[in-house]
C-alpha cells in the first residue's frame, strides 16, 4: 500500500494550512481544526524520504484512545475522529513549548548525562545513575517548540522570562504533566509496559488550558516492557523497548544523526516494511487491541472528512 505523504485537501470553509513534520492541519471556519496524520515518519527533527504506511492511522487512533482516556483530568481539543488518520477538534492559542516528562535516564537525557552533563533544562540530575534507570521522582524537561529545525531544551526561568507562559499557567502546565503523565502510566503497567518519557503540548481556550496533538504515541513517547527490566537493567542490557527509538538508532549505525553533510540511509521496500511492522507492534502493545488494516488513501480520507463536515 502506498503512504500518505502529503495532502492537498479542498474543505468547505477551509481557511490556513499548517504542514509539520508528520501532521497536516487545516482550519475550518473560524473555531475548527483538521489534524490530518500522515505517513511521514521523521528523526532527528528531519522528516525521512520514505513514507510508513498505516503509520499515520495507528498514531491518530492511539492519541484519540489517550485523549479520551485523560479528559476527566483537563479538557482536551479533539472533537471527532472521522477517519482513522483524522482527528477534529477545537482551534486554540497553543503555547510555543512542549511540556517533556522523564520517569527514567533513557534517550537525549542519557546522552546528556554521558557526556558529563548534571543539570537539563535547569533541573539537577542525580550523581551514580545508569542508563535506563529511575529517577527518584519524574522530572519535567521542557522544548520549545520550533516551527522549524530543532527544539531547543529550555528551564522554567527562560520560558517565564520569554514570556511563554506566566507563572501561574507554568505551574498549571506541569500540574497537569504530572498527573497525564502518573494515568499513562498506570495504563501502560496494565498492559505490561513502562511509560519511560513522554511530551505534552497544551493551549488556552476561552481563558483554559486544554491538552492538544498526539498523546502517548511511539512517536512522542518511550516504553519499555516491564518483563526482564530489573534483570536487564541489573546486567546493564539494552531494556525492550516500544518506542520510535529503534528509527533513531537504525538511522545512527548507518551514519545519520541529522547533522550538517550527513546523508539519510536508503530506505528499501524492506527497511519501510519492517518500520510498519514495528509500528503495528507498538499499537496493539499500547493499546491492548487488534490493529485492523483497511486501504486508504488521500482521497478516501478527504471524502470521510468532507462527510463528516457536511453534518456539522
Amino acid at each position: 500500500m502506498n503512504a500518505i505523504t502529503s495532502t492537498d485537501f479542498h474543505l468547505p470553509g477551509q481557511g490556513d494550512k499548517y504542514v509539520g513534520k508528520v501532521r497536516d492541519v487545516y482550519e475550518v471556519g473560524s473555531d475548527m481544526l483538521a489534524m490530518v496524520v500522515t505517513d511521514r515518519i521523521s528523526a532527528f527533527d528531519v522528516v525521512l524520504p520514505a513514507g510508513i504506511p498505516y503509520k499515520g492511522q495507528i498514531l491518530n487512533l492511539i492519541a484519540a484512545k489517550f485523549l479520551d482516556a485523560t479528559s476527566d483530568i483537563l479538557p482536551n481539543w479533539k472533537t471527532a475522529v472521522p477517519n482513522p488518520a483524522v482527528t477534529v477538534g477545537m482551534k486554540c492559542e497553543p503555547f510555543k513549548i512542549e511540556m517533556v516528562i522523564r520517569g527514567y535516564l533513557a534517550g537525549h537525557a542519557w546522552r546528556e548525562y554521558k557526556a558529563g552533563k548534571r543539570t537539563l533544562c535547569g533541573v539537577p540530575l542525580p550523581e551514580g545513575m545508569v542508563e535506563n534507570q529511575a529517577f527518584p521522582e519524574p522530572l519535567i524537561t521542557p522544548t520549545t517548540k520550533a516551527a522549524e529545525g530543532h527544539d531547543e531544551d529550555v528551564s522554567r526561568e527562560q520560558i517565564l522570562s520569554m514570556g511563554l507562559a506566566t507563572p501561574e499557567e507554568y505551574a498549571q502546565l506541569e500540574a497537569y504533566t504530572r498527573a497525564i503523565f502518573k494515568r499513562g502510566s498506570e495504563i501502560a503497567a496494565g498492559r505490561g509496559l513502562i511509560l519511560v518519557d513522554t511530551k505534552y503540548e497544551f493551549g488556552k481556550k476561552d481563558g483554559g488550558i486544554i491538552l492538544m496533538d498526539e498523546v502517548h504515541t511511539p512517536d512522542s513517547s518511550r516504553y519499555f516492557y516491564a518483563e526482564g527490566y530489573e534483570e536487564r537493567l541489573r546486567k546493564g542490557e539494552p531494556q525492550r523497548q516500544l518506542s520510535k527509538e529503534f528509527v533513531r538508532e537504525w538511522l545512527m549505525a548507518n551514519g545519520f544523526q541529522g547533522r550538517a553533510g550527513q546523508k539519510v540511509p536508503e530506505m528499501t521496500p524492506e527497511v519501510v516494511s519492517g518500520i510498519t511492522d514495528r509500528y503495528i507492534e507498538l499499537y496493539e502493545h499500547i493499546t491492548g487491541e487488534k490493529f485492523l488494516k483497511e486501504e486508504y488513501s488521500a482521497a478516501s480520507v478527504e471524502q470521510d472528512l468532507k462527510d463528516y463536515l457536511s453534518r456539522v
